[in-house]
């Protein structure tokens, strides 16, 4: 049936507004070191912006600190550089030939603002889920116009993207708690 094919779209769409919003909330800082805070740092590379995980080794030493190996030891201060300009607020150091990126502890105001931006976030992806809703519905409902459907099989396939809008929904909800957990973690 070819109500399917919207319904399969309408599920791969929210699949990957989830996932954008899962990407989203992983660059947000929380107390704890993840390699993740650092995915939107590009470097010059001998002329070409790349992502700073294209240049070396990105790993956690810690709880609290980053480290970065580049493979070419040149690009020690430019990476410095990068991780300065970027609106992070982290203070890289280097040795030469790594760089150690101390993650500072966050104050109480600071994390109250993280959860209040993971939750705008979180609202503009659900809105995104709605919207994918819509236009699903839309098409099935000029699908119906046009007799391709019954009113029994429109109810039932408005049904199934309502479904999918609230298991999408979930979803988001959960990421919110889960990132609001370990950011308000001391």
């Amino acid at each position: 049936m070819m109500n399917n094919t919207y319904i399969k779209d309408a599920k791969h769409r929210m699949d990957k507004t989830v996932e954008a919003f899962r990407s989203e909330i992983s660059k947000i800082r929380t107390g704890k070191a993840t390699t993740a805070l650092l995915d939107g740092i590009k470097v010059d590379y001998y002329g070409t912006l790349s992502p700073l995980n294209q240049v070396g080794n990105v790993s956690v030493l810690d709880v609290h600190t980053l480290s970065i190996t580049p493979w070419d030891k040149t690009m020690v201060p430019i990476i410095e550089k990068a991780i300065l300009a970027s609106d992070l607020g982290l203070n890289p150091i280097g040795d030469g030939t790594n760089i150690r990126i101390p993650i500072p502890m966050l104050t109480e105001e600071r994390r109250k603002e993280l959860v209040k931006l993971v939750k705008k976030f979180g609202e503009e992806s659900k809105i995104a889920l709605r919207n994918v809703r819509r236009d699903a519905n839309d098409h099935l409902k000029k699908m119906e116009k046009n007799k391709e459907l019954t009113e029994d099989q429109l109810k039932e396939a408005e049904k199934e993207t309502q479904k999918l809008t609230d298991e999408h929904s979930e979803m988001v909800e959960e990421l919110i708690k889960h990132k609001e957990k370990e950011i308000m973690e001391v």
